[in-house]
């Protein structure tokens, strides 16, 4: 896999249609850098594993207090 991913290969990575890969550029959420004289996003590798993860840990934390509530 390249370096830098264009957000349709993020959308397609995350199976979500490019508005939504977009989306998680422009509130932050997924980390990603303009280049060129037209903008363009690019997205590193690394960071769409660190959103991954954080996306897991996220998970995680839902599951561990949704369980609490019902313990």
């Amino acid at each position: 896999m390249p370096r830098f991913l264009t957000l349709a290969d993020v959308a397609e990575q995350l199976q979500i249609n490019s508005p939504a890969a977009y989306a998680l550029v422009r509130s932050g959420e997924l980390k990603a850098i303009q280049v060129g004289g037209r903008g363009q996003w690019r997205v590193e590798e690394k960071m769409l594993e660190q959103y991954i993860d954080d996306r897991y840990a996220e998970a995680s934390r839902m599951i561990a207090a949704a369980k609490a509530k019902t313990d």
